[in-house]
């Protein structure tokens, strides 16, 4: 590492590893999840207080390597994927331009709950434009977001316009803004993670049904791992280099396990047959549209990659389906959100398979559904 490198390293900020963190297998799981394939749609993560949302999500975010962008650009733009380049890149790259290349960590994007939709969005200098005849654009959150994660806490405590915004534009990959007949548009291609509490509202079914998979955390009820929560973070607190040290062949090999998983995805396969069963679930169970089954593909296509196989099983599926679906079966925003057993029963007499007993999250604690 260069001495710059090494200095940049140590003036940013230390976050807890992502791979000292106990539990909460499901969460850690559909985030592993969305960072190999982002076009599963991003993760709801509902549950209590103080269960560590927040911190898996910077844990993730500082564990990803770093990514080659167009330097100076505010959109992370890649100097190679022509969908993930703003247009003034594109024509840059047309024209035979040489375009300078810098890497960057994954940015992590906290969409704070009071953010208006200029702020999300960016905004167009209306007099700039029609004085000086030049396309002014004050790039927005979701221009920083671009090939991140974007981060919304209370998710459902946020105006619901802003979080068709959001879904509109991590299910495009684009975000237009139009003002007084000026449009301009950006890549805005991104993980976005949702977050909240279900004693403070639940968002409404047409949105929830808009996230690929629904994550439930749990308070861990074991005190003996409760006891080992609390040593590692007072640990942490204490002197954060030295934790972050101990981590740091774990933190090295999962980041490779996740590049490795990205190449890997375009060669992993699922057979037709497995493919008409999932679609048969979602069928059973009265999904509304065709998301669950397209999101369960990814996912299942996504967790075969992570363990380094190219052949999608019947467990892949099983592991996965719950954390697509759950949140896809209610019909009346008075009703609960399933915490899978519906998905589970539909799932084994349609694959002709028994569920362990304990396929199910209980209580927060590592359970099969987890990262192995």
């Amino acid at each position: 590492m260069s001495q710059t490198a090494q200095s940049t390293a140590n003036l940013r900020r230390v976050v807890f590893p992502f791979t000292a963190i106990v539990g909460q297998e499901e969460m850690k799981l559909a985030l592993l999840l969305n960072v190999i394939d982002p076009k599963i749609g991003g993760v709801m993560i509902m549950g209590d207080r103080g269960t560590g949302k927040s911190t898996t999500i910077r844990a993730l975010a500082d564990l990803l390597p770093e990514i080659p962008v167009v330097a100076n650009d505010p959109f992370n733009s890649d100097p190679s994927d022509p969908d993930l380049m703003s247009d003034e890149v594109r024509q840059q790259v047309a024209q035979g331009a040489e375009i300078p290349i810098a890497t960057k960590k994954v940015q992590m994007v906290d969409l704070p709950l009071g953010a208006t939709e200029d702020r999300v969005c960016g905004t167009i200098d209306i007099e700039k434009a029609l004085s000086e005849g030049v396309k002014a654009f004050e790039p927005g959150l979701l221009a920083k977001a671009n090939r991140g994660i974007l981060y919304v806490d209370e998710v459902n405590l946020l105006d619901d316009h802003l979080v068709d915004v959001l879904l509109d534009s991590a299910a495009s990959g684009w975000n237009t803004v139009e003002r007084e007949g000026i449009s301009i548009r950006h890549p805005a291609r991104f993980v976005l993670v949702g977050s909240g509490n279900p004693e403070e509202g639940e968002l409404r079914p047409q949105l929830l049904d808009r996230f690929g998979m629904h994550a439930e955390i749990h308070t861990v009820k074991e005190p003996a791992l409760r006891v080992q929560i609390v040593e590692q973070r007072a640990e942490f607190d204490q002197n954060p280099p030295d934790f972050t040290e101990k981590y740091q062949t774990q933190q090295e090999s999962l980041q490779q396990k996740i590049v490795n998983a990205q190449e890997l995805l375009p060669k992993v396969n699922l057979d037709y047959d497995l493919r008409v069963k999932i679609s048969e679930v979602c069928s059973e169970l009265d999904v509304d549209g065709l998301r669950g089954d397209i999101v369960t593909n990814r996912a299942a296509k996504a967790l075969t990659a992570f363990e380094g196989r190219t052949e999608v099983t019947i467990d892949d599926i099983r592991r996965v389906i719950t954390l697509s679906l759950r949140h896809r079966l209610r019909k009346d925003p008075l009703e609960s959100i399933d915490s899978g057993y519906k998905v589970e029963k539909v799932f084994s007499r349609v694959f002709g398979v028994e569920l362990p007993d304990n396929t199910v999250q209980k209580n927060g604690a590592a359970t099969k559904v987890g990262v192995k």
